[in-house]
């Protein structure tokens, strides 16, 4: 893997480092995530963030370890460095930082101190909910160096409250009894760092400041490496010491896996695995998505089969199963409890198994799951939750009620859906025919395309996004790109959707010009809800697009290579949940998402 790296001209800028975040996750749906200059802009930032019993019920331990160094002649300097209210930055060490690197997926930090370098290490470990951080002298000295914990134990997405329990141990401390922290020459300490404020969630609209608490810090001399861990769980059993050996080596291994074809696909491959969880399940994105099954299954070519983890996918295929009701899967449990309430997500299920498949050869589990499948389209036909339901009259599927957005376009402000795409939906009813073809509905089948074809086209060639409104979105693309798509693309009209929605983060949600369209993805939630489907740049959307292409037997490597430019941009070696629809694109949303990433990868695969 080519290692993403950044001298001191971005490190030691607030404004550029500090919007390119690196993440580690920790295989449970936990996370230690920060910025090149180590400023902690988002709420969710942390060196210890631990998943609960959904991915996305997330509790932020250990906030930061901030490095203090005892130079020879007594003077002491700070390398870390927080943002405070009212917008002023203390300590600055960032301004000491000479260069970043993300290393086999693990970040490496060097500060400069005059002839004195000191290097810090990060490493998640996989499979548990633990962090190292490893402090090195490089040259000068000799240096001491102290490390300060602050701390808390709160939801991921919310702020600290006014009390934190911390009890001392020989080599650290236990916080709340729900992780701990160890390392050399613990000194309790105890009070609260009162006002720490978070850029970019002033910037989204939200709460931006809470108090952190100082919990105690960390003495060492630096003629040797310093090392300090947190986890939870287990409190009376540490990681074993070399984590961040062990996380090169294993990340090594995830890309030999997947046999890339060059240094970009290697990249995305270790990018897919930080969205595989235990289960196995997938989390939609860092940091605040969980699971969500519309994601898992869009994501699922992608993320199992294009990097060599059939074995995985098969599983989750199967555990998906067992969660249909009433011929619908099961959306998310993230807001703690079990929706059924999408349209399309129980479609691409059927889509992700036919794939598992066709390309695995795996007929054994074709049959384990054909009762479950074929119940699927039998409730459709008869009819099921939210009004969806096979028309007779035509074999379209048509969905809805009021006040509800059961298509991926969700959205809501204010409980009212932005996008409701109430009735016969083109991208519904291309995966329901999709969906149709390999279950041995075959007159069904006949019917729905042909209906398709005789209802969605316009006079230009275009598709209706849902019957009666044509405002121009991606939508139609699942039309001419699933494996048994009811159409055949016509190239013209793939060169006026191109020349309307691509840009260099992939396909605008809405073409620029159309009634209701917004080029800026960003301001408060209602600001950003309101433009997130209609005219915001979605990534993973370059999939269906590359597909639909393909089936015309041309490649499109020019799309394709806009991403690696983006690898290094946002979410390092990764790509982004949305981008602005109006240049620059600047990347929105999650920074690591998870169909952007499998979507980009199985296209290069094509």
């Amino acid at each position: 893997m080519r290692p993403i790296a950044f001298g001191p001209q971005v490190c030691t800028d607030l404004a550029g480092g500090s919007t390119r975040e690196w993440l580690l996750p920790d295989g449970l749906g936990g996370y230690a995530m920060g910025t090149v200059t180590g400023l902690r802009t988002r709420r969710y930032h942390g060196l210890l963030v631990v998943a609960g019993t959904t991915p996305a019920s997330r509790m932020l331990g250990l906030a930061s370890l901030d490095a203090v160094v005892t130079l020879p002649s007594g003077a002491r300097v700070r390398l870390g460095g927080h943002e405070w209210a009212g917008g002023v930055i203390e300590p600055r060490g960032h301004e000491l930082l000479t260069s970043f690197e993300l290393i086999d997926g693990v970040p490496r930090w060097r500060w400069r101190i005059g002839d004195v370098v000191v290097e810090r290490e990060i490493a998640a470990v996989h499979g548990r909910a633990a962090v190292t951080v490893v402090h090195r002298q490089i040259t000068g000295g000799p240096v001491r160096i102290t490390l300060e914990a602050l701390c808390a134990w709160r939801n991921a997405h919310g702020e600290q409250g006014p009390s934190l329990s911390v009890a001392p141990t020989a080599d650290g401390c236990i916080v709340e009894n729900a992780y701990r922290i160890a390392g050399p020459g613990f000194a309790s300490a105890g009070e609260w760092f009162q006002g720490v404020r978070y850029r970019e969630e002033r910037a989204r609209g939200l709460q931006d400041q809470e108090n952190l608490w100082y919990a105690g810090s960390f003495h060492a001399e630096l003629e040797s490496p310093v090392e300090v861990v947190a986890w939870a769980g287990d409190l009376a059993s540490p990681p074993a010491p070399g984590a961040v050996g062990a996380a090169r080596r294993r990340h090594r291994e995830v890309v030999a896996a997947a046999a890339p074809a060059d240094s970009t696909e290697a990249a995305l491959a270790l990018a897919a695995d930080a969205f595989v969880i235990k289960g196995p399940d997938v989390v939609a994105g860092y940091p605040w998505f969980g699971a969500w099954s519309r994601d898992t299954m869009i994501s699922y070519e992608g993320l199992f089969l294009s990097c060599n983890r059939a074995a995985e996918g098969r599983e989750l295929l199967r555990s998906y199963a067992a969660t249909l009701s009433e011929g619908m899967l099961a959306n998310t449990a993230d807001t703690g409890d079990v929706e059924y309430n999408t349209a399309d997500g129980t479609l691409w299920f059927l889509h992700a198994v036919d794939r598992h498949v066709t390309v695995t050869g795996d007929d054994d589990l074709f049959h384990e799951l054909y009762p479950d499948l074929r119940g699927v389209i039998e409730h459709h036909l008869a009819g099921t939750r939210y009004g969806i339901q096979a028309d007779p009259a035509d074999g379209l599927l048509t969905q809805g009620v009021p006040g509800e957005a059961l298509t991926w376009m969700d959205a809501r402000v204010d409980g009212v859906a932005v996008t409701p795409r109430t009735g016969k939906a083109v991208d519904i009813n291309a995966l329901w025919i999709n969906a149709l073809a390999p279950l041995g509905f075959e007159s069904l089948h006949a019917q729905a395309r042909d209906s398709f074809e005789r209802s969605f086209p316009t006079l230009t060639g275009q598709l209706q996004d849902v019957l009666g409104d044509h405002t121009l979105r991606p939508n139609q693309l699942l039309a001419w790109s699933l494996p048994h798509a009811p159409l055949r693309p016509d190239p013209a009209v793939l060169g006026r959707i191109g020349a309307a929605l691509l840009t260099p983060m992939g396909l605008r949600s809405q073409a620029p010009g159309t009634p209701g369209y917004h080029g800026r993805h960003a301001g408060g939630p209602g600001e950003r809800d309101r433009a997130y489907h209609t005219g915001t740049v979605w990534p993973w959307l370059t999939g269906p697009y590359a597909d639909a292409w393909h089936r015309l037997g041309t490649g499109i490597p020019d799309v394709l290579a806009d991403a690696e430019r983006h690898l290094t941009e946002y979410g390092l070696g990764s790509i982004s949940e949305t981008a602005g629809g109006d240049a620059p694109h600047p990347g929105t949303g999650c920074p690591f998402q998870a169909w952007s990433v499998a979507e980009q990868l199985r296209a290069r695969k094509l």
